[in-house]
C-alpha cells in the first residue's frame, strides 16, 4: 500500500510518501502508526502523540481503529487550522 505523509509529519519522517507492507499482524490504523514509529527516529517522532494524527484511507477520514486491509492508499497528516 501507498502511504502518504503531509505537514509536519512529513517534515519529521522526511519523505513525502512510501511504498509499504505492514506484517499481518497490522490490523488498524493504530496498529500501523504503532508499527510505523517501531521504524526510525523520523517515524517515532512523527507520531510521539498519535492522538493527534489524522487518517485517512483511499482519500476517506477515518478513526484509528478503522481496518486497513484492502487500502490502496493511507495519508496521515496533523490537525488543521485555517482561518
Amino acid at each position: 500500500m501507498k502511504v502518504k505523509y503531509f505537514a509536519w509529519v512529513r517534515e519529521r519522517i522526511g519523505i513525502p510518501e512510501e511504498t509499504i507492507e505492514p506484517p499481518a499482524e497490522v490490523r488498524t490504523v493504530s496498529d500501523l502508526i504503532g508499527w510505523l514509529s517501531s521504524r526510525g527516529e523520523g517515524y517515532a517522532y512523527a507520531f510521539e502523540t498519535p492522538k493527534v494524527i489524522r487518517a485517512a484511507i483511499d482519500h476517506a477520514h477515518v478513526r484509528p481503529d478503522a481496518a486497513i486491509m484492502g487500502a490502496r492508499e493511507i495519508a496521515f497528516f496533523p490537525p488543521m487550522t485555517g482561518g
